[in-house]
């Protein structure tokens, strides 16, 4: 049996017998060629590829492996990635077709795994196909328009489907924000008491219009606005203020209710991806790893993926669950059913769910930070367990009171509303933090409709409130990973990396983890826009991956959608070539002078955002500062801390993470530093000891070394091998 990863080795060679012997790929073992095209144009994009370099020793054992085997499993992925393996091992290891069992499973445990054996099926051709028209369409984009960036704007820039899309996103949300007028308006409160008991409540009518902000949105349009109240004014709301004291006032209408909340649907990649990052402040990159580390462990089902579907076993365990745990009435009657909203989604038949909702928590948190080193795993496992059993159960329910307050004339009218949660249902378990749902709001009192209402007898009572109408937010990962799926752009493999591209080629910066567009990213993005306006169009890019889902269903050949693309995508590019203009980034003068050598402190960006370098760097000058939350340079505080090396005072700066520390005055000279915990006191780690555990990787003796987490093995060998694992326990 042949898989991806090594973890995925070890766990199912566990539920094998002895008449398996499992291997790993690890990954790909072909790809295109990194420094050419790869896609031969005149044989109708005949993909060329290569054995990727470091995979020679592993193709090697896979030979020799498979040569003396009965039967071959091929047990990748089940999306089209795991398929496009698949079949690259087959061409490159050149197996027999009478020997080759594709098996596919959604979950690594020993009933998964012996029922995957059981029900083996062939390559799936369809799904080959259109991984192959993505890695090509990809290939075509970025080796056709990244030189042209690179002639016209500045060497490294690249190009990408969904990366430009992506970076769009930003820059057009930045513009917005730039161009929108603030305008400045009241709204109107009142306090009421009934029976000893208060409440409060907001002017919603006023002398036959309606108090209210109102929002219009256009994505890429530029029309993002925000309509005020009528009251835009301090005088005209305390006008309105004063003569509704002299209102006698009732209530005109009176509704009560019991509404249910229902539960979310159990995870999808996107939205584990948004609920993570929401509620554990973690990367779309960090949650994928740890999901991944979570799913080769066999605690979680396959975590690519877009569909919502649960295995009817799964659905009877969790009830079975709920009614020990929390009782009957914590399950609906008939199992729910949830319905996939992505457009396109069938990447994969299951939604994100524990393999057995009886696993521990304590014990998995436990093991996978005793072998991963990091309590990451456990707080998202908990968070998936959560959100699975949550959507199994029965709905919260609430009794809902809606008053409005009115005076006899029809003058003005007040609206309050009060809650009180009535069964809490799946809220027992799980509060979904992609509704935003703020505090409970409070119950009202006993009231009927047609009844007098006074001000309350405390002060500002009644009083007029002003307000500034608000820009739209910036995309944070959440909000940025949503508006992808909403438009169709990418697919669940797709968000994490693409999100780390944009910061890491520098058109990006994240800072308080919502995203800002660098001037590259901006003028990159104006050139694709007057240039190649489909490359950067989501309903275009939308399209195409509606395409590639028709190519994965067998409804188109692959070649034709490529060919559909390229052909007006090429005279585009001819066209550029000769029409775009060469337009340059210039680093602007920062008004501050380089503390160094005096010359002028430039102010840059990078994947970090905006910093000053002297503009005699790298020359004469290595200068470099960091800026604060206001856009002031930090200038490093001088400390009476002497260098232990070569006895001149110690500087103390920021790092990346906000962190202090001590480096050299005479740095880049002297390349001392010295880490501050964050009560500043100095961090003095021992020195590395040699151990008796030698490194798998490359053979060499393991050191034990501390760092900010505690006391880890590294290997020797640093930094050619880089392999680094927790002591064992």
């Amino acid at each position: 049996m042949i898989v991806e990863s090594p973890t995925k080795q070890r766990m199912i060679a566990g539920f094998l017998g002895k008449n398996f012997v499992v291997k790993s790929s690890m990954g790909h073992i072909r790809d295109l060629p990194q420094r050419d095209l790869g896609v031969d144009l005149e044989k109708n994009f005949e993909p060329q590829y290569v054995v990727i370099e470091k995979k020679t020793k592993v193709i090697s054992e896979l030979k020799s492996a498979s040569r003396g085997a009965k039967e071959i499993f091929l047990a990748t992925d089940y999306d089209r990635e795991g398929e496009a393996i698949a079949w690259h091992l087959v061409e490159t290891l050149k197996l027999p077709a009478s020997k080759i069992k594709r098996v596919v499973f959604h979950e690594i445990t020993k009933d998964a795994i012996k029922e995957a054996i059981g029900h083996p099926r062939g390559l799936d051709l369809n799904l080959v196909s259109a991984q192959q028209a993505r890695r090509v369409l990809d290939r075509l984009v970025g080796y056709k328009l990244s030189p042209l960036l690179w002639a016209k704007v500045r060497r490294g820039l690249s190009a990408g489907r969904v990366q430009s899309v992506t970076v769009r996103l930003i820059v057009e949300r930045e513009k917005e924000i730039d161009q929108f007028a603030r305008e400045t308006y009241w709204s109107i409160h009142g306090i009421f008491e009934k029976n000893g008991a208060t409440f409060s409540s907001e002017l919603v009518e006023w002398q036959g219009s309606v108090v209210g902000e109102t929002r219009t949105h256009q994505l890429f349009a530029q029309t993002y606005k925000v309509q005020s109240t009528i009251f835009k004014d301090d005088a005209s709301a305390q006008a309105a203020t004063a003569r509704l004291r002299q209102l006698p006032l009732r209530i005109s209408k009176l509704d009560e209710a019991d509404r249910k909340r229902s539960p979310a649907a159990p995870f999808t990649t996107s939205t584990m991806t948004q609920a993570a990052s929401q509620a554990l402040g973690f990367s779309a990159q960090r949650t994928m790893r740890v999901a991944q580390g979570l799913y080769e462990n066999g605690f979680i089902t396959y975590m690519r993926t877009d569909s919502v579907n649960v295995a009817r076993s799964a659905q009877e365990q969790a009830r079975d669950f709920i009614a020990k745990n929390f009782g009957k009435n914590y399950y609906p009657a008939q199992i729910p059913v949830y319905k996939t909203k992505t457009k396109g989604a069938q990447e994969a038949h299951e939604a994100i769910r524990p393999t057995s909702v009886y696993q521990d928590k304590d014990a998995l948190a436990y093991k996978m930070a005793r072998d991963q080193g990091g309590k990451d795993h456990g707080a998202l496992y908990d968070l998936i367990w959560r959100r699975f059993l949550a959507s199994q159960m029965e709905d919260a329910l609430y009794h809902v009171m809606t008053v409005e307050i009115a005076d006899a004339g029809g003058q003005a009218k007040f609206r309050a509303t009060g809650r009180r949660l009535v069964f809490d249902g799946f809220l027992r378990l799980y509060e979904d933090y992609q509704e935003g749902e703020g505090d409970e709001p409070s119950s009202l009192p006993a009231l009927k409709e047609g009844e007098s209402l006074a001000l309350a007898g405390v002060p500002n009572a009644l009083e007029a409130r002003s307000h500034e109408t608000s820009s739209p937010p910036r995309y944070n990962e959440a909000s940025l990973v949503r508006t992808l799926e909403e438009h169709g752009i990418g697919r669940p493999s797709t968000y994490a990396p693409t999100l780390a591209t944009v910061v890491d080629r520098g058109y990006v910066y994240l800072k308080e983890r919502r995203f800002y567009p660098n001037e590259i990213g901006k003028v990159v993005i104006e050139q694709l826009k007057g240039h190649f306006p489909d490359v950067v169009d989501l309903s275009f890019t939308a399209q195409m991956e509606e395409d590639l889902d028709l190519i994965a269903e067998g409804e188109r050949p692959w070649q034709k959608v490529i060919e559909a693309f390229y052909k007006p995508f090429d005279k585009e590019i001819q066209k550029a070539q000769k029409a775009m203009g060469k337009v340059s980034v210039v680093p602007k003068d920062s008004g501050h002078k380089c503390r160094r050598c005096g010359g002028v402190m430039l102010l840059k960006e990078g994947r970090f955002g905006k910093y000053l370098m002297c503009e005699n760097n790298p020359e004469t000058c290595t200068n470099k500062m960091s800026l604060d939350t206001e856009g002031n340079p930090l200038e490093p505080e001088v400390t009476q801390e002497k260098c232990p090396k070569c006895g001149k005072l110690m500087f103390k700066k920021r790092g990346l993470r906000g962190l202090f520390y001590l480096a050299c005055q005479d740095y880049p000279k002297c390349k001392t530093s010295i880490s501050l915990d964050r009560q500043g006191n100095k961090v003095i780690r021992p020195a590395p000891e040699i151990t008796e555990f030698k490194c798998e990787k490359c053979g060499k003796f393991l050191l034990k070394r501390v760092g900010p987490r505690g006391p880890f093995l590294a290997c020797s060998g640093f930094p050619k091998c880089r392999n680094t694992k927790s002591l064992p326990k």
